[in-house]
């Protein structure tokens, strides 16, 4: 019902910024909550944000004052802005999308590589 395409991954030095894109398709008038996880090499998935239809947000301990979460007037674009990047933050981040029948959707994933 509902389709998410990743994109904005790459290669960044230490201290850089980079700012990743989640298209949504289908269903988007379902949703009511979407999101950013990572996997690093050898960790479990995190949460890294959400944020909901009404615009509120949520950030791991990890990420805030680092990363901003936002979305399209439209609802159908979010974007994780990451800035200040550090090699922990190395890792598969996949776009998240949750219905208000508690269905959730994912997106293939990104790499996002920061280097020392």
């Amino acid at each position: 019902q509902v389709h998410l395409v990743e994109s904005g991954g790459g290669l960044v030095q230490a201290g850089g910024s980079l700012r990743l894109s989640c298209a949504a398709s289908g269903s988007i008038f379902s949703i009511n909550v979407m999101g950013w996880y990572r996997q690093a090499p050898g960790q479990q998935r995190e949460m890294v944000a959400l944020i909901s239809s009404g615009g509120s947000t949520n950030y791991a301990d990890s990420v805030k004052g680092r990363f901003s979460i936002s979305r399209n007037d439209a609802k159908d674009t979010m974007y994780l802005q990451m800035n200040s990047l550090k090699p922990e933050d190395t890792a598969v981040y996949s776009c998240t999308a949750k219905d208000y029948d508690w269905n959730y959707y994912w997106g293939q994933g990104t790499q996002v590589t920061v280097s020392s």
